[in-house]
């Protein structure tokens, strides 16, 4: 919880408003009302989820994003800790982990939301800047008008 403490008020700046998932101050009712109100504005949505986003995210990635925005020895040595530590099944046998984050830790959704502001969001605002979305953790919801859609 310590390290979630510290780096959530590092990085919840650069996160792109229409980010909803697992952050301060926004819900996913904000994420439905925002999707409602550009529903009347819009006429086709794509409505995208990650399939297995968390279970496959890359530590490589995720950690290069990490030392990005901080330089704190002891956040890195936990967060990379927290990506690899083995995952222990019901019987006992323990699961190495080269990829993933752990599902149910108190920093995977911050970490998850790190991670797609770089391979989502800043993708989007660099490359399709009149697209708006809204994005609850892996999932997304790009809209465009029909005169804009191009086939």
């Amino acid at each position: 919880m310590v390290a979630k403490i510290y780096f959530e008020p590092e990085i919840e700046c650069i996160f792109h408003p229409d980010s909803y998932g697992y952050r301060p101050n926004k819900s996913a009712l904000d994420a439905v009302g925002m999707a409602r109100k550009r529903c009347w504005r819009y006429d086709w949505a794509l409505d995208l989820d990650i399939k297995g986003f968390f279970d496959n995210i890359s530590h490589e990635l995720l950690m290069r994003a990490v030392g990005k925005h901080t330089q704190c020895k002891w956040l890195l040595l936990y967060i990379e800790r927290w990506l690899k530590a083995p995952m222990q099944l019901a019987d006992g046998t323990l699961i190495s982990r080269d990829k993933g984050s752990p599902q149910g830790s108190v920093i995977s959704p911050l970490l998850s939301n790190l991670f797609l502001h770089y391979a989502s969001d800043e993708w989007m605002r660099r490359n399709h800047r009149d697209i708006p979305f809204e994005r609850y953790a892996d999932d997304s919801a790009p809209r465009r008008r029909r005169e804009e859609a191009v086939m």
